[in-house]
């Protein structure tokens, strides 16, 4: 099969299209004819040498994938050759063929194409784990995403407002903050004319910035508000004020997802099957795509994304 190989660290040109030996499932495990997968910040990373694969995960980059199953392991459950699929991968996308546990894998939802389900599993599998099932979102409650216009934000904003959430998202253009609101937001603040933490108070922020957003976040929280991390955009190292979080209560939480054990992954993959696929076969969510470019020019879809200009998903086409 052919991958994007990274032979050494580096911009985007880095990214190779090259002959690569096939996987072979193991027991518990699906082969995947890749259809198409998505871009994510840390594939980025990835190239750049800051975010290397776990121990024994594929060494190419990709965290998810859509594609028709081509063989099956002698343990897997509920999955046969020919079925369309999408699925949340620890590396590996970005190629031909991928094998993944099957507990990671999902059926296309009814009403997306093959090729747009790329760009579900991962910001699906990061919502629904970060929002609901470690930050307990409940109806009536307030969120706050950074990076609306983002892949995580953009489904985030869908998901809080199927289940009855007032969300308030921040972003850096006019353009984003109109798609942000067409897609539901409630409200959107424009993060280089206003500061968040005096315009929102929030019961639940899911934040991509780290650092430098970490004492305007603990500002933004209500009494018995939850914080969630999940990237390190804007550093790796600040100043918590402990006094303020005892005093509302609150808690921060600091999370990723590639690392966990398949048994975790497969809790929140089936999370997602039936909690967040039924709205996708409703057509109440929707995937939102940027771009699809073909997989052999990976390296303009890292471009584009480095750029900042994007809103949704980056998608590589096989």
């Amino acid at each position: 099969m052919r991958a994007i190989v990274i032979d050494e660290p580096g911009g985007p040109e880095v990214l190779v299209w090259r002959e690569v030996p096939d996987p072979r499932p193991e027991r518990d495990e699906v082969l995947i004819d890749v259809t198409a997968s998505a871009v994510n910040r840390a594939d980025t990373l990835q190239r750049q040498g800051f975010y290397n694969p776990p121990a024994g995960a594929s060494p190419y980059p990709g965290l998810e994938c859509s594609g028709v199953i081509a063989e099956v392991g002698s343990d897997v459950e509920g999955f046969k050759p020919g079925d369309q699929v999408c699925a949340l991968l620890t590396g590996g996308g970005y190629a031909e063929k991928v094998a993944v546990p099957w507990q990671q894998v999902m059926r296309v939802p009814d009403g997306v194409d093959l090729t747009e389900a790329a760009g579900l599993p991962e910001v699906a599998c990061t919502v629904w784990s970060n929002v609901f099932m470690i930050a307990r979102l409940r109806k009536g409650e307030t969120l706050l995403v950074h990076g609306g216009s983002s892949g995580i934000g953009t489904m985030s904003i869908q998901l809080a407002k199927a289940f009855g959430s007032h969300v308030v998202v921040t972003a850096g253009s006019a353009e984003k903050i109109a798609r942000c609101l067409e897609l539901g937001a409630d409200e959107a603040i424009n993060y280089r004319e206003e500061h968040f933490a005096e315009k929102v108070k929030a019961d639940v922020i899911l934040d991509i910035m780290g650092a430098k957003y970490l004492p305007g976040n603990v500002k933004a929280l209500k009494t018995g508000g939850r914080l969630v991390v999940i990237g390190l955009q804007g550093g790796a190292k600040g100043e918590l004020d402990l006094g303020a979080l005892l005093t509302k209560r609150a808690s921060v939480h600091g999370t990723t997802l590639r690392a966990r054990p398949t048994d975790e992954k497969g809790a929140v993959v089936r999370g997602v099957v039936d909690n967040v696929w039924p709205l996708v076969d409703a057509g109440v969510i929707r995937p939102v795509v940027h771009a699809r470019v073909p997989m052999s020019d990976a390296a303009e879809a890292h471009r584009i994304m480095e750029t900042g200009d994007h809103i949704g998903k980056i998608l590589l086409v096989s």
